[in-house]
């Protein structure tokens, strides 16, 4: 049995993970780890002692914004009467987590779909999603034809860091704004608007 993280080795782990997610979703998955160490508050020799090269990090990190998402939809899912609430605060949540920003990035060296690791907890993400999606169809709130796909490609598509030279917090605010935009959007539709 393995002994328990030490609090300031859990909280370097933390913050090594949030650097890397944010510094990922920026930059994509060549920034360098010295780069992720820095801003993460930590000495290089730290990142590499748990991290002993490129793949390892990106991998965690992979495992992290999946782990953090299923949480966050399965709190939506458990602690929101409304189904289509639920689903609207998942959407903020995941949002918030960057999650849609990185795992898109990371898909060129990490196979969430096949990987052992990775794959159980996608797909129990995948699952609440897809059952928050058909109770929201079943309540009426959310049209019909709107798939899984369109409700996760949406997602990446508005958690992407624009281009260009606004400062990270001002991209952050518009990915907010058009989620709410969008979420918007579907709640005015509701569920009488059939899409092909």
């Amino acid at each position: 049995m393995s002994k328990p993280m030490r609090a300031d080795a859990r909280r370097n782990l933390e913050q090594i993970l949030l650097a890397a997610r944010d510094m990922v979703a920026e930059r994509g998955p060549d920034v360098p780890l010295d780069d992720i160490a820095r801003r993460a508050g930590v000495g290089s020799a730290t990142l590499y002692r748990r991290f002993p090269d490129r793949d390892a990090l990106l991998r965690a990190l992979a495992l992290d914004a999946l782990t953090r998402t299923a949480v966050a939809a399965k709190a939506a899912a458990e602690q929101e009467r409304d189904p289509f609430e639920a689903l609207a605060r998942y959407l903020r949540e995941a949002l918030e987590l960057r999650v849609s920003a990185v795992l898109p990035a990371l898909l060129d060296v990490v196979d969430p779909a096949n990987d052992p690791l990775l794959s159980p907890v996608r797909e129990e993400s995948a699952r609440t999603i897809r059952r928050m999606i058909s109770d929201a169809h079943a309540a009426g709130t959310l049209p019909e034809g709107v798939t899984f796909m369109d409700i996760t490609t949406m997602l990446v598509r508005i958690a992407r860091p624009l281009p260009g030279p606004l400062t990270d917090e001002a991209k952050h605010a518009l990915a907010r704004r058009h989620l709410e935009l969008f979420i918007h959007g579907l709640r005015a539709m509701g569920g009488g608007v059939k899409l092909s």
